[in-house]
């Protein structure tokens, strides 16, 4: 059986001193609210008799208003229970309201097939994993975005720590996701402004630490010999070439091609993959020695310079396909820059990242303006930029405590 009953939420009285009336659904134990777009004084409603108070002007029209919706809604409650014992205290409200409710996993599912073809491919098989998460965490598939309450989340994040062993920054990220669903659920109309649980929920955010190489780490990696024959001399070089081009990323360096190399002016230029925006960077002298190993008497414009992955013309026009050949150079990489940083005796495992950390320190520890810096690594915001100018302060201020205090 359900029950229905109105109800003045005096726990959301505006300025102007009113109370939204709504209709409470019971079924099962499960409570809904429903909306009847209407307010009133805490003075004007009579909880037991469940009328406006004639103190208020148009008492008459509302109540009359009121009993109508209240007939409205028993007769679509009855409706349903006639026809299906199983009527859920959400289907009662989706009935009442005249407004079906939207799934949660079938629109989310629906938005990422319909990017795919705008988003990095990693990023969408991102959105997958993670959604695909939450799917498992909530145990069926048959939930509403109205579903998703505050409890919602702090459960689903207590899952995400204490069962899944993820820190807070995988956990930030899994939210991150179910945000910009809701963000475009409610573009689209589908769900009200106010329904956003994450306002009333954080997690709090990981210190990052990033890492990178100092003059003497940097100098002690570059006179490392490994084996020319080895594709631990390519990746080694291609370290090298980042941190004197500007920081590029690991996949704009895995395709990088002699057509984007202007010889005569010093320049990479290239479209980038993360954010599709064409990019020029003059690239150092040292950078330059390295592309004249890798010239051959009869390359071509088309060739890749740095012959580290199979990069073929299905890289270029499959998405799934690209991400496979460059997770595989990753692993790769970072597994012959582990062994080299073993080596030096790094107090932390190396990996291709920390080549663009390095060029980043670097570069402000020179001198370079803040906002050059910026616009050689492309980034979107200056703000980004910014966490390496923490680090060289940090470094400042330690130098100072150990050498003057």
């Amino acid at each position: 059986m359900s029950s229905i009953k109105l109800i003045l939420r005096n726990n959301k009285i505006d300025k102007a001193g009113e109370a939204p009336l709504y209709l409470r659904v019971i079924k099962d134990r499960k409570t809904k609210f429903i909306s009847l777009s209407l307010k009133l004084k805490p003075n004007e409603w009579d909880e037991d008799k469940q009328k406006v108070k004639k103190n208020h002007s148009n008492s008459t029209r509302l109540n009359a208003y009121i009993s109508q919706k209240v007939a409205d809604a028993k007769g679509e409650i009855a409706d349903l229970e006639r026809r299906n014992q199983s009527t859920t205290a959400r289907k009662l409200k989706e009935a009442i309201k005249g407004k079906p409710l939207t799934n949660f996993f079938d629109y989310s599912d629906n938005l990422c097939e319909k990017r795919k073809d705008t988003l990095a491919y990693s990023t969408y098989k991102n959105y997958k994993t993670y959604l695909k998460k939450f799917e498992k965490f909530v145990g069926h598939r048959e939930l509403m975005f109205e579903d998703i309450t505050v409890t919602t989340l702090k459960d689903f994040a207590s899952y995400c720590s204490s069962t899944l062993g993820n820190n807070n920054t995988t956990i930030n990220f899994s939210l991150k996701i179910m945000k910009i669903m809701f963000k475009e659920a409610q573009k689209e109309d589908l769900i009200p402004l106010d329904l956003f649980p994450f306002n009333k929920f954080t997690v709090k955010k990981d210190k990052s630490t990033k890492r990178y190489l100092s003059a003497e780490q940097f100098q002690d990696f570059m006179d490392l010999e490994v084996s020319n024959k080895d594709k631990a001399q390519i990746i080694k070089d291609m370290f090298i070439f980042s941190v004197f081009a500007g920081g590029l990323r690991f996949g704009d360096m895995l395709e990088l091609k002699w057509k984007n190399y202007d010889k005569k002016n010093g320049r990479i230029t290239k479209i980038i993959r993360k954010t599709n925006r064409q990019h020029s960077v003059r690239i150092g002298q040292k950078a330059v020695e390295i592309l004249e190993k890798y010239q051959q008497k009869d390359q071509k414009q088309e060739d890749i310079i740095f012959p580290f992955a199979n990069i073929d013309k299905t890289y270029f026009t499959d998405k799934e396909h690209r991400n496979l050949i460059t997770g595989r150079a990753i692993a790769l990489s970072n597994m012959y820059l582990r062994k080299m940083g073993k080596r030096l005796e790094l107090p932390f495992n190396l990996s291709f990242h920390i080549s663009r950390h390095t060029f980043a320190t670097r570069a402000l520890n020179n001198g370079m303006r803040i906002e050059h810096v910026s616009k050689l690594m492309d980034h979107s915001d200056i703000g980004i930029t910014q966490v390496y100018a923490k680090i060289i302060s940090s470094e400042l201020d330690n130098a100072v405590d150990k050498y003057i205090n």
